[in-house]
């Protein structure tokens, strides 16, 4: 059983919780908040300050799921250290995507012309029984069922950041999951999962995760 280090935490408002994006997309990032909805598309941007502000202040009440977990795993690849080490000059970082299409075609629409630690993402469509070898970040969309567990097994030796989104996510294995919570989309952690696929996770990034967990299984 994993033990939760960081259990869940009372949620923000919705003007709390879109500020925390602002405080990643300009230099109060120091502060290691961080957060989900257009907002991060603003911050990924390189947007400043003022234009991120009223971006947010034009975002509907209630934001795609799917754009904002796209968002949320091009994040990601900048609050991680991968086994191999710093990426080669002009390499990209790798995402596969395994079922679900529309997390995909998001997140290849968000990173086209971006950069992450100036180094550009490539998104993939994962087919059946494709191994991971070569890919940074592998998402395992709830269309997997079975295969969840299988996927992110494969993809553990390899060193790859799995991130899931069902309810049984951590217990398979994965090192992200995400998770609805009052309507949001928040992610828990699993340092064991993190540990065994040799990765490093930003502590800013387990600043702002729902949950934490850690302990073997």
């Amino acid at each position: 059983m994993l033990g939760k280090v960081r259990g869940a935490r009372s949620m923000p408002t919705r003007a709390a919780t879109l500020a925390l994006t602002l405080a990643l997309a300009s230099s109060a990032a120091a502060h290691g908040r961080w957060a989900d909805g257009e907002g991060a598309e603003a911050a990924a941007a390189g947007e400043t300050s003022g234009q991120a502000s009223a971006a947010i202040h034009d975002e509907p009440d209630t934001a795609s799921t799917t754009s904002v977990k796209a968002g949320f795993l091009y994040k990601f690849l900048g609050y991680v250290d991968f086994p191999g080490g710093p990426l080669d000059p002009g390499a990209p970082y790798m995402v596969g995507v395994a079922g679900a299409e529309d997390i995909a075609a998001e997140l290849t629409r968000l990173t086209a012309g971006r950069l992450v630690n100036n180094h550009a993402v490539v998104v993939r469509k994962m087919h059946d029984a494709e191994p991971p070898g070569g890919l940074h970040l592998l998402f395992i969309g709830a269309a997997e069922g079975a295969d969840e567990a299988a996927l992110v097994k494969a993809a553990q030796p390899a060193g790859v950041l799995t991130v899931t989104e069902s309810a049984t996510g951590i217990e398979s294995g994965s090192v992200i999951n995400f998770r609805l919570v009052d309507e949001r989309v928040r992610f828990e952690v699993s340092l064991a999962a993190a540990d065994k696929g040799r990765l490093k996770l930003s502590s800013r990034l387990l600043s702002v995760a729902y949950a934490v967990q850690k302990g073997g299984g």
